[in-house]
């Protein structure tokens, strides 16, 4: 089996996890299929309707970690591959008042590095991190309305090119449609609350079925705690890469994932932590023969957001390093406390 066609399946079984909702027009189907949230539980009283309320000229800066484990068995024996983390930067807005006073923004990797543990040959992390800089300036816009439900979308031609890697990049707007944009109830809601956003999701031609369900454990201010459990499904599906004469048939998949969400209504991103599993079966066909492959993957992800952006871009990245460096001189702290006992 060739790397390509091993790539081509691995974007499939890497469903769950990525830019809010920055996906090509043929994936936003929030608005498209009537309500996409139902109220499973409103929850105690007092209960209350729940909207955003994003002011005009809004900035929202999100720090985004993901980590991911594989497990691939074929002919050939079974494959345990740990995927070196990423960090992403993501810079979202300024916002601007959409049709239907909807809200409009860009949403963009200002920053992407790799996360590499410690005693890693240095020639092999300056590689890791120049593979991981090809998403720099990653991105595009979308519109939303004031529950959350993508109206309109489009990624930018930087997402667009030829050299930036259509996992990695699926990766991240999954994760992101479901954790850094909850879609909310049009019920009054209250403590307790249960409702289910579903999505139909296309990803690289394959039709996946998505539920996020979530809890409302508080709410204080304008502040929202929530519990989520994602699922998502793909019925057995044929897919064919005329180009590089691959067809991947799906015979099963499933990816089961839980977390938790603080979500500010008044701010484009939430915080949040996430951790899942999924499995899938793939029959792989090639001029060379087919071929059964199972992939097992177990991945985390999570978010920290800083809503008080500073005004330009310069900043923006200033802040950041300065907030990496802090992070950094713990981290040290902390292995020489290590050291000390």
């Amino acid at each position: 089996m060739t790397k390509q066609v091993v790539l081509r399946a691995l974007i499939l079984m890497s469903a769950l996890l990525v830019l809010n909702g920055c996906k090509d027009s043929e994936t936003a189907k929030d608005a498209n299929k009537g309500d996409p949230a139902l109220v499973l539980d409103a929850g105690q009283e007092p209960r209350e309707a729940l909207r955003y309320k994003i002011g005009h000229g809004t900035t929202t800066t999100a720090t985004m970690d993901f980590g991911v484990a594989s497990l691939t068995t074929s002919r050939s024996g079974s494959e345990l591959a740990v995927t070196p983390g990423v960090r992403l930067h993501v810079v979202s807005g300024p916002t601007m008042q959409g049709k239907r006073g909807s809200t409009r923004f860009d949403v963009r990797i200002i920053k992407s590095e790799a996360i590499v543990p410690g005693g890693i040959d240095p020639a092999f992390a300056l590689d890791l991190n120049k593979s991981a800089s090809v998403l720099n300036n990653v991105g595009g816009w979308v519109e939303v309305d004031d529950r959350g439900i993508i109206q309109r979308t489009e990624l930018n031609e930087s997402a667009k090119r030829a050299d930036v890697p259509v996992r990695l990049l699926v990766m991240i707007i999954n994760a992101r449609t479901s954790l850094s944009r909850v879609i909310l109830p049009a019920e009054p809601v209250g403590p307790g609350a249960r409702w289910e956003a579903r999505k139909d999701l296309t990803l690289y031609g394959f039709e996946v079925s998505q539920v996020d369900t979530y809890t409302l454990l508080e709410k204080v201010g304008d502040e929202l705690k929530l519990n989520v459990q994602i699922q998502q499904t793909a019925l057995p599906q044929t897919i064919t890469f005329e180009e590089e004469g691959i067809e991947l048939s799906v015979e099963s998949f499933k990816m089961n994932a839980s977390g938790e969400v603080i979500a500010n209504l008044n701010a484009l991103e939430t915080n949040a932590a996430a951790s899942g599993e999924s499995a899938g079966v793939i029959n792989v066909k090639t001029v060379d023969g087919s071929e059964k492959v199972e992939i097992d993957r177990a991945f985390q992800v999570r978010m920290t957001v800083t809503y008080d952006l500073a005004e330009t871009e310069a900043e923006a990245v200033e802040q950041l390093e300065e907030a990496e460096a802090v992070r950094e001189a713990e981290a040290k702290a902390g292995e020489e406390l290590e050291a000390q006992e």
